[in-house]
């Protein structure tokens, strides 16, 4: 038995109304590990782990002052930033209602609004030296689709953090397979000094999800428009 309580392969019962999908993200669920451990962990969702291997990998947190979570529900990230650098101000921007955190300003809107920004870099007291992004659109089943939904939302974020981060500062946003688009990614390596691809160990297996890791902002005025190779670990 695991510590749920429920056998290692149990399947969730098909209940009326659930799609096929909706049934097997239950199943999936119920039988992920790192669900089970976030719960005993206290996190709020298993990505509070993608964070936590990306951080050992980069070490994106250490030292950091200011941090914006883009699509911050259910709070796992902020979760993750607040112990690790509890001295940090954080603040978290959804649609979706999210739980309070303590030392986290939440604001309950989209990060695309006229008046998000402002509102962001206000509760921080001046600019972000991290913006983290683990945002993707919601999926219609059909792969293309959902692909550049979710990129749209990338780029959006790049673009964000482009024109808010302090100098010096990191970007991390998730993708899909086959990582960012060419137009994008230069516009990374025009920003930052180093800009890799890397696939979480925790990420499920047979997911397309990656993450861009984009550090050392090189500032506004300072971009420059040498484009090297990304690197992908």
């Amino acid at each position: 038995m695991s510590r749920s309580g429920r056998d290692p392969g149990e399947r969730l019962k098909t209940g009326k109304g659930r799609s096929q999908s909706s049934i097997q993200w239950l199943n999936r669920q119920i039988n992920d590990p790192y669900v089970k451990q976030a719960k005993i962990d206290g996190w709020r969702s298993r990505a509070a782990y993608k964070l936590i291997e990306l951080d050992e990998k980069f070490t994106l947190l250490r030292g950091r002052q200011r941090v914006i979570d883009l699509g911050i529900a259910p709070g796992g990230w902020s979760q993750v930033v607040r112990k690790k650098v509890p001295a940090a101000k954080v603040v978290g921007i959804d649609l979706l209602p999210t739980e309070p955190i303590e030392g986290v300003t939440i604001f309950e809107m989209d990060f695309m609004a006229d008046e998000a920004p402002a509102a962001l870099e206000g509760a921080l007291d001046g600019a972000p030296d991290l913006v983290l992004s683990d945002m993707a659109a919601n999926t219609v089943g059909h792969k293309q689709t959902d692909h550049l939904r979710t990129m749209g939302l990338v780029e959006t974020a790049v673009d964000f953090a482009i024109q808010y981060l302090a100098p010096g500062g990191a970007f991390v946003g998730k993708v899909f397979a086959g990582g960012t688009d060419t137009e994008l990614l230069n516009l990374q390596k025009r920003n930052f000094r180093t800009v890799k691809h890397v696939k979480p160990p925790v990420s499920r297996k047979g997911s397309s999800e990656w993450y861009v890791i984009a550090q050392d902002f090189k500032g506004r005025k300072e971009a420059d428009t040498d484009i090297d190779p990304i690197e992908d670990d």
